[in-house]
């Protein structure tokens, strides 16, 4: 035979080895599974969100002196179900078993997360629903995973999807939300998992698509800072000034949070005497300010709109600190994104009432960037997220912000399970 008749026959012996595909498209079975898993994601956060706004109309209508009762009663509950059902742990869990479980998130302690998260966020603690929402949609990507038999990173990947969805439907920024899914895994190696990006953004925008649909979820920013004129080359150099400031508050944040978890922890007690307390003190706090209530996802709007005078705006931003200090560190549930925002935005009113020739929004939104950076590490989609929620369309201020708060983070992180 001659050697061009073999080397046509050798072709198509490879040719018909391989599977015949008829898709002539990128998409493929995995793309649908990460849709599929959006759209569940999408329909859990949508769900719990109509769930979460119910509770939070029916309970405040205690206000005054009956808040202090009230958020004792709901943390004590919080507690109770924490112990008998199930502990379902924090932000620095999800980031361990990611890392080190084979991408696994357990699914058995949703119902604890569910039920103690939405009495600790609905009675008006100062944490929001993003912590539980991510893990509770990211081990249904766990439990997608083991149903179509995926191992390895396929399996790691549909975790984080879960994540994402869950991150996204709640912040309504589904490229800021995949970020965060990824970022928030490591502070150092922010690539780390970069072959979960894909289905993380199509897990995202599905999620978002459904989310919107159950809770009539609009375009446009939750808060309005859009009205920002860029005049100068200095505008960056004034975002890294404000940056700064909150980087340094970033600083306050964290050891206010280590010397409530001293002590708190300093003399073991159960898990339900810790979150009676930890109400108790949130509820003194609500009584006398009542805007540090709540995780500050309308407050923000309140302070933007409020004109409150200098005293009262510094007397907000200390004892928001401590009362998102209180709930991390006393076993309440949730998590501590959106009142980071509202400690930015309270010091970026401050800034603005001691200066006031400066810019109110560059100052509001680049303390708001360095302070979520310094603390979650995660510059990339701090950048994103925040100008899609508050219409601040310059995204390079923002980066400079976000960058300065992280490279001068302390080098103990926050969420200690990011260290190396």
């Amino acid at each position: 035979m001659k050697f061009k008749k073999r080397k046509r026959l050798v072709t198509y012996l490879s040719i018909l080895d391989q599977p015949i595909r008829f898709n002539l498209f990128v998409f493929s079975r995995t793309f649908l599974l990460w849709a599929l898993l959006g759209i569940i994601g999408g329909i859990i956060a949508g769900v719990y969100w109509i769930i979460l706004e119910f509770l939070t109309h029916e309970l405040s209508f205690f206000n005054n002196w009956k808040v202090i009762p009230l958020m004792a009663c709901c943390g004590f509950l919080a507690g109770l179900v924490i112990h008998f059902i199930g502990d379902p742990g924090e932000i620095h869990l999800i980031v361990n078993n990611i890392r080190f479980n084979k991408g696994k998130l357990d699914s058995k302690n949703n119902p604890s997360m569910i039920l103690s998260s939405l009495l600790c966020v609905a009675s008006g603690g100062s944490l929001g629903p993003e912590a539980p929402l991510v893990q509770i949609t990211g081990s249904t990507g766990t439990l997608f995973g083991k149903i179509f038999r995926l191992k390895g990173e396929e399996l790691r990947s549909m975790s984080i999807a879960g994540m994402a969805s869950g991150f996204t439907a709640l912040f309504g920024a589904p490229l800021g939300g995949s970020l965060f899914s990824l970022e928030i895994l490591h502070h150092k190696y922010a690539v780390e998992y970069y072959k979960a990006i894909m289905p993380a953004l199509v897990a995202s925008c599905f999620s978002y698509i459904i989310f919107a649909l159950i809770v009539h979820l609009g375009l446009g920013p939750v808060w309005d800072l859009s009205a920002y004129e860029y005049s100068g080359i200095y505008d960056f150099a004034y975002a890294v000034l404000f940056a700064l400031i909150g980087t340094l508050f970033g600083w306050v944040f964290i050891f206010c949070t280590k010397f409530f978890k001293y002590v708190f922890d300093k003399k073991p007690i159960p898990i339900y005497f810790k979150t009676l307390i930890g109400g108790f003190l949130l509820g003194i706090i609500a009584f006398y300010f009542p805007l540090t209530r709540y995780f500050g996802h309308h407050e923000i709007n309140e302070l933007l709109l409020g004109g409150f005078s200098l005293k009262l705006l510094i007397s907000l931003l200390i004892f928001k600190i401590i009362a998102i200090s209180i709930t991390v560190t006393s076993g309440w549930r949730g998590g501590f994104i959106i009142p980071l925002f509202f400690v930015g935005t309270t010091l970026g009113l401050i800034l603005h009432n001691l200066i006031p020739s400066i810019n109110l929004t560059l100052a509001i939104v680049s303390c708001m960037a360095a302070i979520n950076s310094c603390v979650t590490r995660t510059p990339m989609s701090t950048t994103i997220l925040l100008a899609t929620l508050t219409g601040f369309g310059h995204l390079i201020p923002i980066l400079f912000a976000s960058l300065t708060g992280y490279y001068l983070a302390p080098r103990i992180p926050f969420i200690s399970s990011q260290s190396d």
